[in-house]
């Protein structure tokens, strides 16, 4: 039976609508479900929402990790039919229609799959626990950290390869985390942070980008590309370009024949999907996500919908939806929408279709590239307008003041205001830990 007949069946029962996730795309399809005459459970295992585009600032000490996230039940406080769940999903059983957490099953009528992507390391899964990626608060934070540390590192050191194997940074992956991380990295190293040391010259950090394509930003056209490139290496990065990482060992890697000794080591190349496919037995695609129809459910079982970066779904004209913050907006109002319509009694919208609004890149300090439409920006119109839109997608007034004025301070001073280091090196309790990871490592 399905849900709406179900509900036809037992007039007196409010429909049980489950969404798994509190990215862009789930809380999208929470809100396009507020007046909806059905009970609404959010699940995650994150108790915030976290503005993942302004992620790397954080793990550039640029922002501290409260500007960026609100709780999630403060977000939807005022949503009535909403109710919230701190817990992991760990698989779905479709036949009982339950989700299955660690200590309880949650039944549903509707199901809203968006729980995101990790990295992936192509294979090479060894490899994360020497080049962490960045997809969590808890990422940015032990990348900004190992950072800081790299400098306390070179200061007790003297010149030689110890020294520079600590003011060694390596970005592997030249998409937009990529060189949104190559760009902060340069600007932090080489004028907010080297400043504040005594023995460590503006000239002495190494910041490498490496990709394995021609290009950087391969989404964008030749010309932005080729933009990026040169704007960076005017900010002194070191762009690899057709060199694929073979090896990632502890605090070095090898490029070809090359090997580079780095303390720091971050990962930006690939995502893979949650399992989402393997919860639900459906089909998936090469990055593990799952396909969906043209209304953004999966075949066979009209009332789950998987939506954001888990999904493998196509407009109309046979693109790709890109796994993009708008699109998984766009992809959980949809799914609202559907949703209530189909409790409703209304006729189904018609089949989702991405809205490309454009992309856009920062490099650093009064620069960016943006493309929307058939306009190409470059410079400090595009980082302008960088700024306006990523401000004006935070949530929270308050979170939008206060990212204003970290930048505007740090644009004004070249300071960073995030820069602590929270893992203590002097007690009793944190000194094995921290002092271990203050001490200089010989490189090989």
């Amino acid at each position: 039976m399905s849900a709406t007949a179900a509900m036809k069946s037992d007039p007196k029962k409010r429909a049980q609508i489950v969404v798994v996730g509190a990215g862009f795309a789930g809380l999208s399809a929470v809100k396009a479900l507020a007046k909806t005459d059905a009970d609404v459970t959010l699940i995650d295992r994150r108790n915030h929402h976290l503005f993942q585009p302004l992620l790397y600032q954080v793990a550039t000490a640029a922002l501290a990790p409260n500007q960026i996230a609100s709780p999630i039940r403060s977000i939807v406080r005022r949503q009535r039919n909403t109710s919230v769940i701190l817990e992991e999903a760990l698989g779905i059983d479709r036949e009982a229609r339950e989700v299955i957490l660690r200590d309880r099953a949650i039944p549903y009528d509707f199901l809203v799959l968006a729980t995101g992507a990790r990295h992936a390391y192509f294979g090479n899964d060894t490899w994360e626990d020497h080049a962490p990626g960045l997809k969590a608060l808890e990422d940015a934070n032990a990348i900004r950290e190992n950072i800081l540390l790299a400098f306390e590192r070179a200061e007790l050191a003297p010149s030689g390869p110890v020294r520079d194997q600590a003011l060694t940074f390596v970005i592997v992956g030249g998409g937009p985390t990529g060189v949104e991380l190559a760009g902060a990295i340069a600007e932090l190293s080489k004028r907010a942070l080297a400043c504040d040391f005594r023995h460590t010259r503006c000239s002495d950090p190494h910041v490498i980008l490496i990709e394995a394509g021609q290009r950087l930003l391969p989404s964008f056209s030749p010309k932005i590309s080729l933009y990026a490139l040169e704007s960076l290496m005017k900010r002194g990065v070191d762009v690899r370009l057709g060199t694929p990482v073979s090896e990632i060992a502890e605090k070095r890697l090898a490029v070809g024949d090359e090997t580079i000794n780095a303390d720091t080591i971050i990962w930006a190349a690939g995502v893979r999907a949650s399992p989402v496919a393997e919860w639900l037995g459906s089909k998936k695609d090469r990055a593990g996500r799952a396909e969906v129809r043209d209304n953004l459910s999966i075949e066979n079982a009209p009332e789950i919908f998987v939506i954001g970066d888990t999904a493998s779904a196509a407009s109309p004209d046979g693109k790709q939806v890109p796994g993009l913050a708008p699109a998984a907006k766009q992809q959980g109002a949809y799914v609202g929408e559907v949703i209530a319509n189909r409790l409703a009694g209304k006729p189904a919208p018609p089949p989702f279709r991405y809205m490309d609004f454009g992309s856009l890149a920062t490099i650093g300090r009064n620069d960016a590239v943006a493309e929307f439409g058939g306009v190409k920006l470059t410079g400090f119109l595009a980082w302008l307008f960088w700024c306006v839109i990523h401000i004006y997608f935070l949530i929270g007034f308050r979170n939008r003041i206060l990212v204003t004025l970290d930048w505007m301070w740090s644009y004004v001073t070249l300071e960073r205001g995030a820069r602590l280091i929270t893992e203590s090196v002097g007690s009793e309790e944190g000194a094995p830990a921290a002092a271990s990871r203050l001490m200089p490592i010989a490189a090989e």
